[in-house]
């Protein structure tokens, strides 16, 4: 909508710098309002449904891994792209076109809003960005999460980013319509061909143009995710409100601790998660660990088991596991466990294979107890095939099982499992059957039985792959 002088000018101060910087405009804008969406973990539990959903949903972390790469991606291309803008708008600023100006003089562009915003915008994101690498996460996860909260500080400026108005549009088209010339030029001028008076004075313009700033949209992309996310925040800061007993604390071989706890009206199921927040260690840090026992009609006390391998969990272990001192009387601890008498007719499943690939021996005592109690019932029962358990010792030091846990040692072997082998095993007992199987380990072990579930060889038995989320 400008006169041929008019564009001409605007295309050599901007270019093609434009229009790139406008587009990975755009899709910063949706990248910034879908990288919160998965971050909604009550919204994202509320939508689970069917099977498919559900896989989908357990994506989400990477979903939202996704969104921050392209947000890093283009936000390189629009910075980019805004550099040669200053660099062609210094260098061809004109007092003729002051309307067209992105500032008032020379050298100002960068001292304006989204100059000073733009700046602050990509040293946050470049802190976020370096923060969330892997190295940085395993050293020191206290410095990802408060540098990762950084995006509350983001999303605020990213709103006065577009404030100063650095692109403008025509307010005055009917007067200054596109391709009309001013008083003082001619034809010839404009177009180089003749035109008769009338044509002439019909497209002349009947006053300058006038531009005025574009209104801010970012806002429109983005506050619709961000008040989901405010809503949901608020929703957990209530949930955690509630008071949390701890019932019972046991340091178990390796580093691992137990603990039990009571939560008024805590409802889950096995296989999820909880994320867990201690004020004496760090007010703002949630973690998240799997149940390792879940709340029941005859006992609602659910359980973790959390192995101490980072600062956070190391001044959570001395907070539940103070050193003694010589004036402070030792109490014993009761470590009796009881495990819920639930009937067996209402599940579906028919046969459970339980294989547990440790490295030392000492592991398995983790949950040696609860995996003795289910081989004695079962066998009371007349059930001994219903439980089929496998266990591997990959560093074997010693093989001196405790005598109590005797039903273990019959099915513990040295080495890995061949996972090949075992899952023709499955295939021929199962025929023609739908056999779900779900993994909790490191990503090598994941990756080959998600191979292995995808391959179509084991007479028509059909393997359904999960994977524990934290998502």
């Amino acid at each position: 909508y400008f006169t041929g002088q008019q564009y001409h000018y605007l295309y050599k101060m901007l270019g093609l710098g434009l229009c790139i910087s406008r587009a990975s405009a755009t899709v910063l804008n949706l990248n910034c309002s879908l990288v919160l969406l998965p971050m909604c973990r009550s919204l994202v539990t509320f939508v689970r449904g069917t099977r498919m959903t559900r896989r989908l949903l357990d994506k989400s972390k990477t979903f939202h891994v996704a969104c921050g790469v392209a947000i890093c991606i283009f936000s390189v291309m629009h910075v980019s792209a805004h550099l040669v803008n200053v660099v062609r708008f210094s260098v061809r600023y004109s007092d003729d076109f002051p309307a067209l100006n992105l500032a008032r003089y020379r050298g100002e562009l960068l001292s304006l809003v989204p100059g000073v915003t733009g700046v602050l915008l990509v040293l946050i994101l470049f802190l976020m960005f370096i923060s969330s690498s892997y190295c940085v996460r395993m050293s020191n996860y206290e410095i990802f999460w408060y540098t990762h909260n950084l995006f509350i500080v983001f999303y605020v400026i990213l709103m006065i980013h577009m404030v100063g108005g650095a692109l403008k549009y025509q307010t005055n088209i009917e007067a200054h319509p596109p391709g009309c010339f001013r008083a003082n030029q001619s034809s010839t001028e404009q177009q180089g061909d003749e035109l008769d008076t009338s044509e002439e004075e019909e497209r002349r313009c009947n006053e300058d143009a006038r531009f005025q700033p574009h209104y801010p949209q970012t806002w429109l992309w983005v506050s619709g995710p961000l008040c989901l996310y405010c809503v949901e925040r608020f929703y957990r800061y209530i949930q955690s409100r509630d008071p949390v007993t701890i019932v019972t604390v046991i340091r178990h071989p390796c580093d691992v601790v137990e603990l039990r706890m009571l939560k008024k009206n805590f409802k889950a199921r096995p296989g999820q998660h909880i994320l867990l927040n201690c004020p004496g260690v760090s007010s703002f840090e949630n973690h998240p660990f799997t149940l390792t026992m879940c709340p029941t009609e005859n006992k609602e006390t659910l359980g973790i088991h959390l192995r101490v391998v980072g600062d956070w969990t190391e001044r959570f272990t001395q907070l539940l596991l103070p050193e003694p001192r010589i004036d402070m009387e030792i109490l014993p601890m009761a470590q009796k466990r009881r495990y819920p008498n639930d009937g067996w007719m209402g599940f579906r499943l028919q046969r459970l294979y339980f294989v547990w690939v440790c490295k030392e021996l000492q592991s398995f005592y983790w949950f040696a107890e609860l995996l003795c109690a289910l081989h004695h019932k079962l066998w009371n029962e007349n059930r001994p095939d219903y439980f089929n358990l496998k266990l591997y010792i990959s560093q074997p030091d010693s093989l001196q099982v405790i005598e109590k846990y005797r039903p273990l040692t019959s099915r513990m072997q040295i080495g890995r499992p061949r996972w090949k082998l075992l899952f023709d095993e499955i295939g021929k007992s199962n025929k023609h059957k739908r056999v779900g199987v779900f993994c909790c380990g490191p990503k090598g072990i994941s990756r080959t039985l998600h191979r292995l579930c995808n391959s179509p060889q084991y007479n028509g038995t059909t393997f359904e792959f999960n994977k524990e989320s934290f998502s």
